[in-house]
């Protein structure tokens, strides 16, 4: 290894200095990877390259990790910083031998041997100059640019033309220690590790470049030649009475509307323009969870991500967080309502592929977009759908629609052998360009098509939009589902490939469900949603700035103390920082008079901030309600606020897609916290702190519009036990727009008729409609529900439905 003093090492360096352009993955490698920086460290290459060696110089000065130019001295032994697996590759010839660096390992085992003590870490290192998968017909210049083992000159050339997308990958570090307790440290053990790292070197190039891109045309003929699809088209030519020749045709015009055609060189392109559009929107991009994901992919997982949907940058933002992350951006099912110029030819060339709204019972397109879709997972791609089918119109999670992920399932079944994984992504914004416009929606005014027009307005409007939000959640296995949900799936599938099992579609609605309950356990509780949520609780929408700030400190000391999941993340600082963070993005108005500040929402964005405050209500929900039953009641018990909970929890896991794992221990450590921050009182029974009351009251007021669709619906079935689920819908929605007239409701959820429909699904599954429920449950739950209203709503509720039963009658 050359002498970092060097004429020629600082003249290699300088050059770089100015070609280079290098990309760390993960940009913190001492969080991600767990280095400790009071051990040894010494890095693993692949090949050994002076311009591979000088990228990491600059990476590790800036990062304060060890120089790979400064020897590794322990216990008296000097060994190089880096270990190569080989030598690097002359212009002609053989490769320079990697006897040197196997003697190394052997050297640092033996110091291992004499020193007990002692735990060198390996983190093995990775660079790609470009990051061009290849194609099945690879050209000359994919030839010369982009090689695993380039010789000097070629290295050149890639420096040149590729240096501004350089990346340097770290992974997780190796004991040394456990290698030479657990294997010795003879050269066997040697040549061990060195294989190792080789496998998991070529693995890791896999998960950064990808598979290589199939010639478009060869990929319509395989697919064409497949079974399934030849029988597709002469059934097709039977039932229109047309030729085999003319379905064909058929069949080709719809793998050419559907099919992507992902373009590296445009990637390239979109990362520049992306960045800049970023650096322009957001002030930062927060991601949590990519490193489990890393892995997965590292493991040979077929990775199918399943986002929530806000907003058409959605996209954009997924695909450009995972290629930064040393992931290839995923094949993406857009809605064919994106396929217009110019947006749709760039979405295809990177990476989408579009998906008619419905099928229509048009089996032929069914059978080429399974087909298609099984080819993806076949090849190794990932993929990427929106299950809620359409963006979120009031910030909560859309019911999911099932038809991809049924898809996905039976590829499975048809005998993908690699694990195949779901990744549920929480996508969240502190501002979504399209609020304004799904408002209008809701309110009735038609959705307008997408168009190059609507395009060049948005640009238009770019400005501040505060920071976004990239949690990654519970991943799901199908394989593992599978085999928890139907045991005997594989031999039932192997003996008729054809037959439907009776367990598919029931399970495909649990999985459905699992995907957006994960979404939503990995939700991000930022500054703007955190106080829209406590604001758009309080009377008039307003409150004093020391009482606002303190609000947000108790319900991030809730969040942190007691998480809702591992997953979810939450916004760092305090709550003073969390409410000027909402000014500085002008999300709330600030006055001022002799006694202070007011932080208030004004009237017209009062209904907009409800979309962020949906974002996270579910994370508030529950200790919303004990602290709701701790409010209307001078003392209560334990018991009697966790039968309050025990009866609204059904209700709110469907609404909300909640995943409490165990309810009753939560409920205690909400309580707990409460009475360690001097909010509650507990002698035999619970009872609110007097100087305190004003901050549960606040609290009590997230689940309020929650508890009165109950009590309507559970009033309406107290009073007409034998109702029918669709009247109970109807007759639910037409009672709350009358409840929000009269006690100024403006949340749009309050009237979405999607929302009581789903509510009617869930009673239905409880056996309220079966006429075999208990009437009591019935009486119990409206009398909770009602004796948790205020006392105005709460008539309101009751007199609107004796008057609508006397109407009836």
């Amino acid at each position: 290894m050359p002498k970092q003093d060097s004429l020629w090492l600082k003249s290699l360096r300088w050059i770089q200095k100015y070609l280079v352009h290098t990309i760390v993955v993960p940009q913190d490698p001492f969080a991600d990877l767990n280095l400790d920086a009071s051990r040894p460290l010494a890095y693993v290459m692949k090949t050994e390259s002076l311009s591979d060696i000088a990228a990491l110089s600059e990476i590790t000065a800036k990062l304060g990790l060890p120089s790979p130019y400064e020897p590794l001295v322990v216990n008296g032994v000097v060994a190089p910083r880096v270990v190569c697996l080989e030598g690097r590759k002359p212009l002609f010839g053989d490769r320079a031998s990697n006897e040197p660096f196997l003697e190394c390992f052997m050297r640092l085992l033996a110091v291992h041997k004499e020193k007990p003590e002692l735990d060198i870490q390996l983190v093995p290192v990775s660079l790609y100059w470009g990051r061009t998968p290849g194609k099945e017909d690879d050209t000359m210049k994919a030839a010369v640019l982009e090689r695993e083992n380039p010789t000097w000159l070629r290295k050149c050339l890639m420096i040149l033309f590729l240096g501004r997308h350089n990346f340097v990958q770290f992974s997780n570090a190796v004991s040394l220690r456990y290698m030479a307790d657990e294997h010795g440290t003879d050269m066997g053990i040697a040549h061990k590790l060195a294989r190792v790292a080789r496998v998991h070197f070529r693995r890791q190039r896999k998960v950064m470049t990808g598979p290589v891109l199939p010639n478009r045309q060869a990929l319509f003929d395989s697919l064409l030649k497949s079974e399934s699809l030849r029988k597709a088209i002469q059934e097709e030519a039977a039932s229109k009475k047309i030729s085999e020749t003319q379905a064909r045709e058929t069949a080709i015009e719809y793998l050419d509307e559907i099919a992507a055609n992902y373009s590296d060189s445009l990637v390239r392109i979109a990362e520049r323009f992306l960045t800049w559009l970023w650096n322009k929107l957001y002030s930062g991009i927060n991601i949590k969870g990519a490193e489990q994901i890393r892995q997965l992919h590292h493991d040979g997982h077929e990775i199918v991500y399943v986002p929530c949907h806000r907003s058409h940058m959605d996209y954009l933002l997924l695909s450009y967080i995972l290629y930064y992350q040393g992931m290839v951006p995923p094949h993406i099912a857009a809605g064919i309502n994106l396929n217009f110029w110019p947006a749709g030819p760039l979405f295809r060339r990177g990476g989408a592929f579009f998906i008619r709204r419905s099928f229509n019972g048009n089996k032929l397109y069914t059978a080429v977009f399974r087909e298609y879709l099984d080819q993806l997972f076949a090849k190794g791609y990932s993929v990427e759908y929106f299950s809620e089918g359409g963006r979120s119109r009031t910030g909560r999670l859309l019911a999911p629609k099932t038809g991809m992920i049924a898809m996905t399932i039976n590829s499975v079944l048809r005998g993908i052998e690699r694990p195949v994984t779901l990744v549920p992504v929480y996508l969240g914004y502190d501002h979504v360009m399209e609020v304004a416009t799904y408002h209008k929606e809701l309110s009735g005014k038609k959705k307008q098509k997408e168009s190059v027009w609507q395009v060049f307005g948005a640009i238009r409007k770019l400005g501040n939009f505060g920071q976004g939000y990239v949690n990654f959640g519970e991943p799901i296995t199908l394989q593992n589902f599978l085999n928890e949900t139907a045991p005997n799936w594989r031999s039932e599938v192997a003996d008729d490939p054809e037959q439907k099992p009776t367990w598919l579609t029931p399970a495909v609605n649990v999985l459905a469900n699992r995907v957006m309950t994960r979404i939503n356990d990995a939700a991000a509780a930022s500054s703007i949603t955190l106080t829209s949520l406590v604001l758009l609780a309080s009377e008039q929408n307003a409150l004093e700035r020391c009482l606002l700030e303190r609000q947000l400190d108790l319900y991030l000391t809730l969040l942190k103390r007691v998480p809702y999941t591992s997953f979810t993340s939450v916004a760092e600082g305090d709550g003073k920082h969390l409410v000027q963070q909402g000014l500085e993005l002008n999300k709330f108005s600030i006055s001022a008079d002799p006694l202070g500040e007011i932080v208030s929402i004004d009237d017209k964005q009062a209904i907009s901030m409800t979309y962020y405050r949906n974002n996270i209500i579910h994370l508030f929900i529950i200790p919303s309600l004990i602290a709701s039953c701790l409010i209307n009641n001078k003392q209560i018990s334990r018991a009697q606020i966790f039968g309050v909970v025990n009866d609204f929890y059904p209700l709110l896991k469907a609404e909300l897609f909640m995943g409490i794992k165990d309810l009753p221990s939560y409920v205690d450590q909400v309580l707990d916290l409460f009475i360690e921050q001097g909010l509650v009182e507990e002698t035999e029974l619970l009872s609110v702190a007097t100087e305190r009351a004003s901050q549960m009251l606040l609290l009590a007021g997230s689940v309020n519009e929650t508890l009165q669709r109950y009590a309507i619906i559970f009033n309406l079935l107290a009073h007409r036990p034998k109702m029918e689920r669709s009247d109970l819908e109807s007759e639910s929605h037409l009672l709350a727009q009358r409840l929000g007239a009269l006690h100024g409701i403006t949340a749009p959820e309050f009237y979405d008729k999607k929302l009581y429909n789903t509510l009617s699904v869930k009673l239905k599954e409880l056996g309220y409609f079966s006429g075999k429920e208990d009437k009591s449950d019935v009486e119990r739950i409206r009398e909770q529900a009602n004796n948790l209203l205020r006392a105005s709503v709460r008539q309101t509720i009751v007199a609107s439905v004796t008057a609508e039963q006397s109407f009836n009658g």
